[in-house]
């Protein structure tokens, strides 16, 4: 079967330049494109012809050939394998963003994705106390990483030349894969899309780029942090290929428990314990807080459950906007062992006092325990 000229495929002169080629090409391609024609073959056909023509005359080297000697020209240039080059498709992405829309999916989204990939993030879990989490603080912590290595820079090879164009994608970095009417991009498999293959491995790094150590960094800790907050780093996670960023440090908290005060979000919960004479006439108690020695008004006929509640004594909110409050639950406690004295003005209390012994709903203290256990 007698091949087409090319020229006459595409519609254009023999001097034709390398945008009317394209043009030519696009109009063709959009016209005949299989998804605007179902169940059509011969639009299928001049599709894969126009393809065909496209990719033959918008190489260079291919063009000489085919103006010089026709089709066994071109033949003869691809090393006996007539037909067209997948690269015909190196501008299929934007023929795609004009009729379907496609422009970010086969076009710049695409092209972004190419090149040294980025450096892998890292996991740092960090625990710290209640003290810290409430106030902030700044921590320094010591991390293994990875570091370019110092005679290579993370080439993996020999400074001089060590370095060689990698033959599958012949420098490019990347290799193009025909499926159906696609032309589909993908990272060279051979040099992980550095366009280059190490030849004489670096003898520092015995080829692999890096080198491993300890590395010491501050951790700033904002006021307000609880467990499973995360602090992110930019840029100091693991390197990654030459020429591309590092990854991040993903500092992950926890906050330890403390023996005194129970944190819920934003407020903090005590126990004080009372006597009955305190609970009964009312009193004042000493109160150690992370904000200093505070002291808390027991009030007259005070039972146990109570809640006194100090306002801004909590935990500061994580994104600004005040604190959470501070809450004291009274425990009144029944001595156990009494004096002679001691017990004598507790049964003069007891014959003055009305007896009220029907029983009732859980106490608050039982409620209280609850929300500790």
């Amino acid at each position: 079967m007698t091949q087409r000229d090319y020229y006459e495929i595409l519609g254009v002169e023999r001097g034709a330049d390398d945008q009317s080629l394209k043009s030519a090409y696009r109009k063709m391609a959009l016209k005949f494109h299989p998804d605007r024609n179902p169940g059509d073959k011969e639009a299928e056909e001049k599709f894969k012809e126009a393809a065909e023509a496209y990719g033959v005359l918008s190489d260079p080297q291919k063009r000489v050939a085919y103006d010089r000697y026709g089709h066994q020209g071109v033949a003869a240039a691809a090393g006996g394998a007539q037909g067209f080059d997948p690269s015909a498709f190196s501008d299929f992405s934007d023929i795609l963003g004009d009729f379907f829309g496609f422009g970010d999916i086969f076009g710049s989204r695409t092209r972004q994705q190419r090149g040294p990939q980025r450096g892998e993030d890292v996991r740092y879990d960090l625990t710290i106390n209640l003290e810290d989490a409430i106030k902030g603080t700044d921590i320094e912590i010591q991390i293994p990483r990875l570091e370019y290595c110092s005679r290579c820079s993370g080439s993996g090879a020999e400074p001089k030349d060590g370095l060689t164009q990698c033959p599958m994608c012949r420098g490019r970095g990347e290799v193009i894969y025909q499926q159906g009417f696609l032309s589909i991009r993908r990272s060279c498999s051979q040099c992980g899309g550095r366009g280059q293959i190490i030849r004489r491995p670096c003898t520092q790094c015995r080829g692999e780029g890096f080198s491993r150590s300890e590395r010491k960094l501050k951790v700033t800790v904002p006021p307000g942090v609880d467990t499973g907050t995360r602090l992110k780093l930019t840029g100091e996670g693991q390197p990654g290929q030459p020429g591309a960023r590092a990854g991040d440090l993903y500092v992950v908290l926890k906050v330890s428990e403390h023996n005194v005060f129970k944190r819920d979000e934003a407020d903090l919960h005590c126990i004080i314990p009372v006597n009955i004479a305190q609970a009964a006439l009312g009193t004042e108690v000493n109160l150690l807080t992370f904000d200093g020695l505070q002291r808390v008004k027991v009030a007259e006929g005070t039972q146990s459950g109570d809640q006194i509640r100090l306002r801004n004594f909590g935990v500061p909110y994580l994104n600004g906007g005040g604190r959470g409050d501070l809450i004291v639950h009274v425990d009144v406690r029944t001595p156990t062992k009494l004096t002679r004295d001691q017990r004598k003005l507790l049964e003069q209390l007891r014959d003055t006092l009305p007896q009220e012994n029907e029983p009732h709903d859980k106490s608050l203290l039982d409620k209280f325990k609850e929300f500790f256990l």
